[in-house]
């Protein structure tokens, strides 16, 4: 996985964009009408039920945009919120309050929508010892954000790009010529360029996850597309060799389960992909 440090990196770059795309060389409507001098306060409104997500990077927009305005938290991170519920206040610089109102809003809505649905969705696997994971079927420009709605819902994140984390899908093995052939290209290159990175096969059959555990340093299998029956074989088979991920088409009704089959891990797009954004209102007051 990505560092901190990393992960703060993407999320300022984040910000810097996406200012850059909706300020541009200026706002206009604020500056045509307020004073540069002018101050006022503004409320967070939550008008849905749900998940709250999203204040900690609000409160990094608002102080890129102005260092001077003040945030007052009422709700954090990961609490349940009602409609009517008043997450903070910010005050100060009317204009910043303006210029930082529509990032704030976009990214507390669709972050609050995925840590709501990835705690419906870790309700759903409480008791079995399985975990929820993200995908990389993200929003391009803004994974960060979505990838830290997931943690804040409290599922776990999968590699966070094709840097991080070594995964032989069926293209790779196919264009490699087998499995076999993909794993050791693959430790080959590892350690011809001094990387540490974990590895991640996929199987289509229980062939395939017996031909996966015959070779060495494989950190995850990934069982993609099989059935209840098939599922609870290969957990069999694997044992404690490595790692298991269900993945491919589950959903709220089959989830629990895949998981009663006894894979470690639910890999699912859905978290990041399928969503609807909560509705959220900043108000000045």
């Amino acid at each position: 996985m990505i560092s901190d440090i990393q992960f703060q990196n993407e999320l300022d770059l984040i910000i810097a964009n996406a200012i850059r795309e909706d300020v541009g060389p200026g706002d206009y409507s604020s500056l045509a009408c307020i004073p540069a001098s002018a101050t006022g306060r503004a409320k967070l409104i939550v008008k849905d039920n749900g998940i709250l997500a999203g204040v900690d990077f609000a409160q990094q927009v608002f102080k890129y945009v102005d260092p001077s305005l003040e945030i007052e938290v009422f709700i954090e991170d990961g609490m349940p919120v009602k409609y009517g519920d008043i997450a903070f206040h910010v005050s100060g610089s009317s204009q910043s309050i303006l210029k930082s109102e529509r990032l704030v809003l976009n990214a507390m809505q669709r972050m609050s929508a995925i840590a709501t649905k990835t705690k419906k969705y870790v309700d759903i696997l409480e008791g079995t010892g399985t975990k929820i994971l993200d995908t990389r079927k993200t929003t391009p420009g803004i994974r960060a954000l979505e990838k830290w709605a997931v943690k804040i819902g409290g599922g776990e994140n999968h590699r966070f790009a094709l840097y991080d984390m070594v995964m032989l899908k069926d293209n790779h093995i196919d264009f490699a010529g087998g499995i076999t052939p993909a794993i050791q290209k693959t430790h080959e290159y590892l350690k011809a360029n001094n990387l540490d990175l974990k590895i991640i096969v996929e199987a289509r059959s229980l062939e395939e996850v017996k031909e996966i555990i015959s070779n060495p340093g494989i950190h995850r299998i990934l069982l993609d597309n099989f059935d209840y029956e098939t599922t609870r074989k290969a957990v069999a088979l694997i044992g404690d060799y490595c790692q298991t991920e269900s993945s491919g088409g589950i959903n709220e009704d089959t989830m629990r389960h895949y998981a009663e089959c006894g894979v470690d891990y639910i890999s699912s797009g859905a978290l990041t992909h399928s969503v609807y954004n909560m509705d959220l209102s900043l108000k000045a007051f």
